[in-house]
């Protein structure tokens, strides 16, 4: 018999490195899966329906959310976002460990009804270096990067209901490092509380 998989939520800050490192575990180890997200908005070009997203109609998820069929879900510029609930029901009766890369509040959704679940909240090692990386993609206007910093702020006040915290300094060694959190969080979640305190009080002198 498969040993079901386990349930892994991945948030952080925006800069954080969260998407590369989930794109990393996904091409580097066979037991992990993407949890796909439904949405109402439209396909931009290029997308796959049920690649990247399972788009829909606003009635089909909206009867989906009246079904119960959503693990967490949320409207965002006009559009429903959600994470399915038989999607991840089913991979993770394959022995999958699935994976979502979603913001703090639909975590701390799904870990109220699920309380198995493991949250995983990525930063960088400092928020100095958080703005450095903010800064230096070059893509954003500064008012931009002020707005992305304090979001970083109401986030840091959440990141100690994660289980565990994941420095990216090093993309490998944090790969590496999500690996034997996720593990260890399967059995024993462990919270670093020294380090949320030390990057609250940092982004406070942003």
């Amino acid at each position: 018999m498969t040993k079901k998989g386990a349930l892994i939520v991945i948030s952080g800050f925006s800069g954080a490195g969260k998407g590369t490192i989930v794109k990393k575990l996904l091409s580097d180890y066979d037991r992990f899966s993407l949890s796909i997200s439904m949405t109402t908005r439209a396909p931009r070009e290029g997308e796959v329906n049920g690649r990247e997203y399972f788009f829909v109609s606003k009635e089909e998820f909206e009867k989906t959310i009246a079904e119960d069929g959503l693990l967490e879900h949320a409207s965002y510029l006009g559009n429903y976002y959600g994470t399915p609930k038989a999607y991840v029901e089913s991979e993770m009766a394959k022995g999958k460990d699935v994976i979502l890369e979603i913001e703090v509040q639909g975590a701390l959704q799904i870990k109220e009804e699920f309380p198995e679940t493991v949250l995983l909240f990525v930063t960088p090692p400092s928020a100095e270096v958080l703005k450095e990386r903010l800064v230096g993609r070059g893509t954003e206007s500064m008012d931009v990067v002020e707005k992305r910093l304090r979001r970083a702020k109401e986030e840091a006040e959440i990141m100690d209901r994660y289980d565990m915290i994941l420095v990216n300094d090093d993309l490998e060694e944090a790969v590496k490092n999500a690996v034997a959190l996720i593990d260890a969080a399967k059995t024993s979640p462990q919270r670093c509380k020294d380090f949320v305190a030390r990057i609250r009080e940092e982004l406070g002198s942003l």
